[in-house]
């Protein structure tokens, strides 16, 4: 039942400054026709439902609700607090289309965003971060995650930010790196065999890269008979499995024992795009060895599980017009209702 309620509201004469002064409600919401209690009760439901089916179930404008959820949203960052993040993780995530970049850094270790904003994805882009979260508080962090990115490591190991941070970079962004070889083997080889020895490879290209425990009955049926059918594609196959191990290692010399074995098990194979990607990771090795000391031992897939939740609100909105809304879901996606 939609209930008015008619208050008389004062306004005052300030003797300071001799303007007229409308008396200040704390239980009026942002705008003055809904309550604060109602603007958080429709907060809630958008965290769960599109803005149209809220907007049905109240029978109110489209823009009303958003409002209200946008006030929602900024209650709720103004009571997370100022961020003080010893551990973030930063990546940039696309806009629109047209290669329209955002930076997002997160707290990983509070497992929330704290920042979004910037241009594009360079360095005067995650410049503005650090000048936002201020000097004493930059010179805190002790561990950066972000892919091999050269901006983004410039930028936080300038002096007046996060120097004394060790960088390190995203598992899921190295993997990434070798399941694009694996997949230019794949090509290679389809593009080299003909007629009936071609059925093997076309449409195996995510039963490659998938992970041999996420595949069904039939996809490592398909896996077995594909990599008994081509001898290269079986290697490396094998080889992008035993990379994985990398991460396991407590140790620095002993992860750099693992790769350079694993390096030398690529001379004879004739495999062209692991070769170029032992190469990146022997100039970025730094921020993979990073990963081996026991106060680094982060969630790593906290950064790539975020871009996700982020794809999904922009898919659930068909794409978001008003950026400064798109900054609130963000900041937000991870916090408690209140």
């Amino acid at each position: 039942m939609r209930v008015y309620l008619e208050v008389e509201v004062r306004r005052v004469a300030c003797k300071t400054c001799g303007t007229v002064k409308q008396e200040h409600l704390e239980w009026l919401a942002a705008n003055p026709f809904y309550t604060k209690r109602f603007a958080f009760f429709v907060g809630r439901r958008c965290r769960s439902m599109t803005i149209k089916d809220v907007a049905e179930e109240t029978r109110l404008n489209w823009k009303t609700i958003k409002d209200l959820e946008a006030q929602y949203m900024r209650e709720q960052v103004r009571r997370a607090g100022t961020p003080a993040p010893e551990v973030v993780g930063i990546d940039e995530i696309s806009i629109r289309k047209g290669h329209t970049y955002r930076i997002v850094v997160s707290d990983l270790e509070r497992r929330r965003p704290i920042w979004f904003g910037g241009h594009d994805r360079s360095e005067a882009s995650l410049d503005e971060f650090y000048q936002w979260l201020g000097s004493a508080k930059s010179h805190r962090i002790r561990l950066a995650v972000m892919d091999m990115w050269k901006p983004f490591r410039a930028s936080t190991l300038k002096a007046e930010h996060a120097p004394y941070a060790a960088i390190l970079f995203d598992k899921f962004h190295v993997l990434r790196h070798l399941g694009a070889a694996l997949d230019t083997v794949r090509k290679t080889e389809y593009a080299r065999l003909t007629g009936k020895s071609r059925r093997f490879i076309k449409g195996q290209k995510y039963t490659l890269l998938s992970h041999r425990g996420n595949l069904t009955t039939d996809g490592r049926r398909s896996l077995k008979l594909l990599l008994k059918a081509n001898k290269r594609l079986s290697t490396a196959y094998l080889l992008k499995e035993e990379f994985g191990q990398l991460w396991d290692y407590e140790r620095e010399g002993w992860a750099r024992r693992f790769f350079e074995n694993w390096r030398t098990s690529l001379k004879w194979q004739r495999l062209k795009p692991y070769e170029k990607f032992a190469e990146m990771i022997d100039r970025h090795w730094d921020g993979i060895a990073a990963y081996c000391k026991p106060e680094n031992k982060v969630a790593l897939g906290f950064v790539e599980g975020m871009n996700n939740k982020i794809r999904v609100i922009q898919r659930r909105s068909y794409g978001l017009r008003d950026e400064e809304y798109l900054r609130l879901k963000v900041l937000t996606c991870m916090l408690d209702p209140i």
